[in-house]
C-alpha cells in the first residue's frame, strides 16, 4: 500500500531578507524556521533543505542498510549513518557523502562495504536523488 506524507512552507518575503517555517504536517513533530542565511552560510538554530535532505537520506539509508543485513542473515546491532549534503551558492546541491559505521556481528569489512554500496543504490531517496553524486564512506564499528 502506498504511502503519502506531507510537509509545508509559509515564506514571507524576498529571498534575501525574508524566512520561512516548515511544518511537518503527517507527523506533528513540529515547525523548524529557514532562511537564505541559514542556508547559504550559518545555521544559527534554523534548518535549511539540505538539511531536511541529509535527514531524509540518512534514515532511508540507515533502513535499506539494515534490511539488506538482515536479509543476508547478518542483521545488525547497530548502524549510525551520517548525511552530508553540500550546497553551492548559485550553483545548487553538489553532493551527497554518506558516512555508515556499523556493528553487524558474524560479517568483515568487506562484507559490509558491500551491503553499504547496495543500499546507497537501492534506497528509495538515493533513487531519487540521482540528479547529484553520492558517495560513500562505509566501516565497521
Amino acid at each position: 500500500m502506498a504511502t503519502t506524507r506531507q510537509a509545508h512552507t509559509v515564506w514571507e518575503g524576498d529571498l534575501l531578507q525574508g524566512k520561512g517555517v516548515v511544518t511537518f504536517d503527517s507527523s506533528g513533530i513540529g515547525d523548524y524556521e529557514v532562511s537564505w542565511p541559514s542556508r547559504a552560510e550559518r545555521p544559527n538554530g534554523r534548518t535549511s533543505p539540505e538539511e531536511l535532505i541529509a535527514a531524509a537520506h540518512s534514515s532511508c539509508f540507515s533502513m535499506a542498510l539494515s534490511h539488506g543485513l538482515a536479509q543476508a542473515g547478518t542483521p545488525p546491532t547497530r548502524l549510525t549513518t551520517q548525511a552530508q549534503v553540500t550546497f553551492q551558492p548559485g550553483t545548487g546541491i553538489t553532493g551527497i557523502h554518506l558516512v555508515v559505521q556499523g556493528q553487524v556481528p558474524g560479517l568483515d569489512e568487506a562484507g559490509f562495504v558491500k551491503a553499504a554500496e547496495d543500499a546507497k543504490a537501492n534506497c528509495p531517496v538515493s533513487q531519487a536523488l540521482t540528479g547529484t553524486t553520492i558517495t560513500l564512506s562505509a566501516s565497521l564499528a
